[in-house]
């Protein structure tokens, strides 16, 4: 439990760093644009991935706190127990599919644009490092539902 509240910690500042570099890469793309006339080069292409990485990781973050966007009208209509089974399911359901998509699949996604050597256009960033959101917030989430799934036992 105290390692799930460290990584909550951490996580949560990390996306409020993240934010507020967003935050202050438009100001500046703004301020480029309108003040100076001469719009930056990079600043849309950062808030674009900074975006990305918010999202996902997010994502990541609002799952741990179970605070995501939930259809109940079926589990409502279920008795305690076959809603505790409802829950279970769909718990092992999200580990498959983060097991699946996010960190296999987007770990070859990763591992294709570094063997590829893509970087972005203007940042030239590698693009593996933007996508390594992707499998780190799969197996994020899948501590989180696992964690769960072990809390109710």
């Amino acid at each position: 439990m105290q390692l799930r509240k460290t990584i909550d910690k951490i996580l949560a500042n990390f996306l409020v760093i993240i934010m507020a570099i967003m935050v202050l890469n438009v100001l500046w793309q703004v301020a480029s644009r309108f003040i100076l006339g001469s719009p930056s080069s990079f600043t849309d292409e950062l808030a674009r991935y900074l975006m990305i990485w918010v999202g996902i990781l997010g994502a990541a973050y609002i799952s741990g706190r179970n605070m995501h966007v939930a259809i109940d009208v079926l589990p409502t209509r279920l008795s305690p127990p076959m809603q505790k089974r409802l829950i279970l399911i769909v718990r092992i359901l999200i580990i498959l599919f983060c097991l699946l998509a996010m960190v296999i699949g987007g770990s070859r996604l990763v591992y294709i644009t570094y063997v590829l050597g893509q970087n972005s256009p203007a940042l030239q960033v590698p693009l593996a490092v933007v996508y390594m959101v992707i499998p780190i917030s799969g197996l994020l989430i899948i501590y989180y539902k696992l964690s769960d799934i072990l809390k109710k036992q």
